[in-house]
């Protein structure tokens, strides 16, 4: 009986972890046609490229910033160039933009959940 209901009590754990993932989470079809992953890593949101061309390169960092958006860097796979970057989530799209000059000059593309 105490290890049916510690087996329980652990089902129950794990699928309350499961309910508190972030939305940002999560496999993301990028504009080039590449997945993305992004996963929890030490307080932020790693990025990394799962198919494609860079397949395996880490591309940016991110960190919650309220109300579906987030904020951090980066990187354009192609050049290496990293750039402030900032996300927000708006169902399954998520518009990533990547800034220069404090802002001033900006590039965005935008991903979809898979």
């Amino acid at each position: 009986m105490l290890r049916r209901l510690a087996l329980v009590a652990a089902a129950v754990l794990l699928s309350g972890a499961a309910a508190l993932a972030d939305p940002i989470e999560g496999n993301w079809r990028t504009q080039a046609g590449a997945t993305a992953q992004i996963a929890p890593c030490g307080g932020s949101f790693c990025i990394t490229l799962k198919t494609g061309k860079f397949a395996g390169k880490s591309i940016g960092k991110f960190k919650a910033a309220g109300d579906s958006n987030y904020t951090g860097n980066i990187t354009d796979p192609e050049t290496d160039k990293t750039y402030s970057g900032k996300g927000a989530l708006s169902g399954a799209t998520l518009k990533m933009s990547g800034c220069v000059l404090g802002g001033l000059i900006c590039k965005s593309q935008t991903w979809t959940k898979l």
